[in-house]
């Protein structure tokens, strides 16, 4: 049986293609994913992300044993803040990518849906040995992300039921407030590159407060399809894809997440020596020289024929009009200008290495 969100039988009313996700029957376009993308670039797409897992942790060592799981530096995430940060296995390799929120009394921790299980396992296995309590309100909580340039200004069309000024929100800000007279966390965070708001609330307030976020004005729906494409652009990193059990930070280019510096955490003994010996290995942007679309999965071989790596992600990006791809291969392909190939219906297509991300994050900072 899959899964669903509070928000599943409103996907199926407003005639939503529904697919399978991780487990979860999950909406994958409304009016089609290229045009939810420059929805979501030029004004404002809604994303139901109520499948992601929602854990708090809390007790008198909740700091210290959050210090302990996450490569960031927890003490950091001062009240009100939230930051990126990886759940690492001893031997470097990524568990999940989380968002630490610290919150009054508490932190929240947001996992990926496919991982909500094995994520909350490892946490639990990991805090022996530390006073801190654990609950799960992933299913008490539904979770939805305003995304676009235009989503601060279509927020505050909500002021008279909004008790926080969200003009004044940093990003990564998290604050406790009221939306349409809804008790919820709202967080300048999300996963498109462009500024925008992710909302707590309780899952049985899900269907009211979807339809009153669409109706604030022009406001998109948006499936998974573009939430791809979306997070595709600017390289932030998907779990399966650039990211997982056996591909650590350093071949991800998330070495700034790690802070070997702030004391002993899970994994920290081994992505110290793979920091110091360099990884073997890295991910890059590339483009197509020859014609096709790169997938993910594709290999990828030098220009002399042999097997060196594999596509991780790769589409036609909708925002700069052609086909790009992230491509784990040799460091030493990985600079910008490298050549390889890509294998695409068993022929092999001239790429070239570019710069990440291949569009700037238009964050609000």
């Amino acid at each position: 049986m899959l899964k669903r969100t509070p928000l599943f039988a409103t996907h199926v009313g407003m005639g939503a293609r529904m697919v399978e996700f991780g487990g979860w029957e999950m909406p994958v376009q409304y009016s089609g994913i290229i045009d939810e993308h420059r929805a979501v670039r030029q004004g404002a797409g809604l994303f139901d992300i109520s499948h992601m897992g929602r854990f708090m942790v809390r007790g008198p060592q909740a700091e210290a044993f959050l210090q302990y799981v996450a490569t960031c530096n927890v003490a950091a995430i001062t009240l009100g803040q939230a930051n990126y940060g990886l759940l690492c296995q001893p031997d470097g390799g990524i568990v999940d990518d989380i968002f630490i929120y610290h919150l009054l009394d508490e932190y929240m921790v947001v996992v990926n849906a496919s991982n909500r299980d094995k994520d909350w396992a490892w946490l639990q296995q990991h805090s022996a040995g530390f006073d801190v309590e654990l609950e799960d309100r992933s299913e008490r909580w539904a979770m939805l992300a305003l995304q676009g340039p235009a989503a601060e200004q279509l927020l505050a069309q909500a002021e008279d039921s909004t008790t926080h000024d969200l003009t004044h929100l940093p990003f990564h800000g998290v604050a406790l407030t009221t939306v349409f007279g809804q008790t919820a966390l709202i967080a300048r965070t999300g996963y498109t590159g462009e500024d925008g708001f992710e909302l707590f609330f309780a899952a049985g307030a899900a269907p009211e407060m979807w339809q009153r976020l669409l109706a604030l004005g022009d406001v998109k729906p948006c499936g998974l399809g573009s939430r791809d494409s979306l997070r595709f652009e600017p390289c932030l990193a998907l779990y399966g894809h650039e990211i997982s059990a056996t591909i650590n930070p350093y071949e991800a280019r998330l070495g700034w997440v790690v802070k070997l510096d702030k004391g002993d955490f899970v994994g920290r003994e081994a992505l110290a020596a793979i920091k110091q010996a360099g990884p073997s290995r890295r991910l890059t942007g590339f483009e197509l020289v020859g014609k096709g679309i790169a997938r993910g999965d594709y290999a990828v071989h030098s220009v002399e024929g042999e097997p060196v790596g594999v596509v991780t992600t790769g589409m036609p990006s909708p925002t700069l009009g052609k086909p790009l791809g992230i491509a784990l291969v040799p460091t030493a392909l990985s600079s910008e200008g490298s050549a390889f190939e890509v294998i695409i219906r068993d022929r092999p297509v001239r790429a070239r290495a570019v710069k990440m991300p291949f569009y700037k994050p238009r964050y609000k900072k």
